[in-house]
């Protein structure tokens, strides 16, 4: 039995402002209902302003990265969709005719690219209603029905999120950026609409249990009727919400309120320009260029900026290409990874990163110690506040003086070291006495020790020299 699925993707654009208002975008850092004016209100009288050229520019570079033709000779009209629900104030939500069509990614057919706002957040449960995320960019990206199972779709947005983190397009900075409807029929029978799925994970399980409810109706003799449906993530369930809505439904009209758009070639140029090397290809040219690993230039091309630095770095700096990459996918990767930044909201600069892997290549800090610095600087008190109000700040300390600080540049008192691994044999006796007894790995016990007392600013293999000669 063979499965059909296409995919609706709704992702909100990284905005400063919304759509067609001058209210800020980041609405889960705000007071229910603060970030509103009479028109993302749908006041009366609250007329739309012109259109947000930022999430212009987005759509235009999110339909090149797909490879989407442009609808150059046209112009593209803004529509109002009708419906009634709670988040919705105007009983409407705009939404464009296409911006571009016919594009693919990872071999799936993409039918078309627009632009539309995002409604309001509205808790059944509470029966509460938010309106700062109304008005909210949004791209609307429609694939063409070419998945056969939840694998496929799985891989497909894995991969078309990779594009937009990388691109920076997307919003980072709120829960529930990427909104996903799904359609799925078996070949013959009527297709049915999941709507609203929040997660990657919850397409995926949504879909094996949509596949596994068809088919058994299927092969009951029980005809599959066309519905809209929502999957509850708790029961691992769809349940029925609706009769699937038609076009007809939704009473398209032209906004009178909006002329009609024309994007230039010239924007449209800008915008290809802009995503001309997709990050699989940027993997491969690293690879090949600077003879790293496929696997860490893989992590490098995570970010845009991340591989900017990498590359900046190794050619002004002249860094060894390998252990540099080593060392950006490994401890300040792990660094990032662990606070859940990218490197371009991190406060960190590709001037920063060189610096420290500098005073860590040549010596003048130990790994240990280099770990410490990237932790003093990610977790000043500033930067945490900015974080938690989703603010950038960039970082204005250097690793030099947060080392200073922090009394973390590498000792080179032979003195001061041999004191330290006489104080740690004289009291760490039973480590002294196992690996005399032929336990090796005992020795690591002391130079831990030893690490501790000069606060990771002695090198590790000195430090196990000196206690061999000392303990024999």
């Amino acid at each position: 039995m063979k499965t059909i699925i296409g995919l609706e993707i709704h992702v909100q654009l990284n905005t400063k402002a919304k759509l067609f208002c001058e209210c800020p975008t980041n609405y889960g850092h705000a007071e229910a209902n603060s970030n509103i004016c009479p028109i993302c209100a749908g006041q009366p009288g609250g007329k739309p302003m012109q259109m947000n050229g930022e999430a212009i520019s987005h759509v235009l570079k999110i339909a090149s990265m797909l490879k989407a033709k442009p609808e150059l000779d046209k112009d593209v009209f803004v529509q109002r969709k009708h419906y009634f629900y709670p988040d919705l104030p105007s009983g409407y939500q705009r939404t464009s005719k296409p911006v571009a069509k016919d594009g693919k990614l990872n071999g799936i057919g993409i039918w078309e690219v627009h632009f539309e706002e995002d409604p309001g957040r509205y808790e059944l449960k509470k029966g509460f209603v938010d309106y700062n995320r109304s008005g909210v960019p949004l791209v609307e990206i429609v694939t063409a029905p070419d998945m056969r199972s939840p694998e496929d779709a799985r891989e497909f947005l894995g991969k078309l999120e990779q594009y937009l983190r990388y691109f920076n397009v997307i919003n980072e900075t709120e829960v529930g950026t990427m909104r996903i409807d799904a359609n799925i029929s078996q070949e013959g029978s009527a297709r049915v609409e999941i709507k609203n799925i929040n997660s990657f994970s919850n397409v995926y399980d949504a879909l094996s249990f949509e596949i596994k409810r068809q088919r058994t109706q299927i092969e009951q003799g029980v005809k599959i009727v066309q519905e809209t449906r929502h999957f509850d993530e708790n029961s691992g369930i769809t349940v029925r919400l609706r009769k699937k809505e038609t076009a007809d439904d939704y009473r398209y009209v032209p906004d009178p309120d909006i002329s009609p758009i024309s994007f230039s070639a010239a924007q449209w140029k800008a915008a290809a320009d802009a995503v001309a090397e997709l990050p699989d290809a940027r993997a491969a040219r690293l690879a090949s260029q600077y003879g790293i690993t496929p696997a860490d230039a893989g992590v490098i091309v995570i970010e845009k900026e991340f591989a900017d630095a990498y590359e900046r770095l190794v050619k002004e700096r002249k860094f060894d290409a390998q252990k540099f990459a080593n060392w950006m996918r490994g401890p300040l990767r792990k660094q990032l990874n662990y606070r859940n930044l990218l490197f371009r909201n991190s406060g960190l600069t590709a001037k920063h990163a060189g610096e420290l892997y500098e005073m860590f290549s040549t010596g003048q800090v130990t790994d240990k110690a280099a770990d410490q610095i990237l932790i003093g600087m990610l977790d000043t008190d500033i930067l945490i506040k900015a974080r938690e109000s989703g603010a950038y700040v960039e970082l204005r300390d250097t690793p030099r003086n947060v080392a200073n600080d922090l009394g973390l540049l590498k000792s080179s008192d032979s003195g001061a070291l041999k004191a330290a691994c006489e104080q740690a044999v004289k009291e760490n006796q039973k480590a002294v006495s196992d690996y005399k007894a032929g336990n090796a790995k005992s020795i690591f016990f002391l130079v831990g020790k030893v690490m501790q007392k000069t606060k990771g600013t002695a090198d590790a293999r000195e430090i196990e020299e000196t206690i061999r000669e000392m303990i024999g």
